[in-house]
């Protein structure tokens, strides 16, 4: 093998190794605090504490007075319309229109007017 593509392909292993270090290094260790952003936060939802440590106590949340409350306020606010209420107002109704008058047919009870064929010269 010619010594420049060995020292080519030395220096695209190095590369691509240094690239995966960086990587690596960038990620970090993993040892982060796993929670979601919002139970960093301080002010956030409020039951969201609530709702973790249920979650946490598994099949036994479910006999939980505090953590069926907690799950009913969040299916609460999780459900309920950020519109305020409108009261519907049913739309005008339109006339009908004679199927004729609709597709082009002309006027209702009239026929639709032609134009004439333009008679054109045919070669033999």
């Amino acid at each position: 093998m010619d010594s420049k593509i060995a020292a080519r392909m030395i220096a695209v292993l190095a590369l691509g190794a240094a690239m995966t270090a960086a990587v690596m290094a960038l990620r970090g260790d993993g040892t982060e605090d796993a929670a979601p952003h919002s139970l960093r936060r301080p002010g956030g939802e409020p039951a969201i504490a609530e709702l973790v440590r249920c979650r946490d106590l598994g099949m036994a949340a479910a006999n939980d007075p505090i953590c069926r409350k907690a799950w009913a306020e969040n299916r609460r606010r999780f459900l309920q319309s950020r519109e305020p209420e409108r009261s519907v107002t049913p739309k005008p109704e339109r006339p009908a229109t004679p199927r004729a008058e609709r597709f082009g047919d002309g006027e209702a009870g009239k026929p639709k007017a032609t134009v004439p064929p333009i008679n054109l010269p045919v070669s033999p």
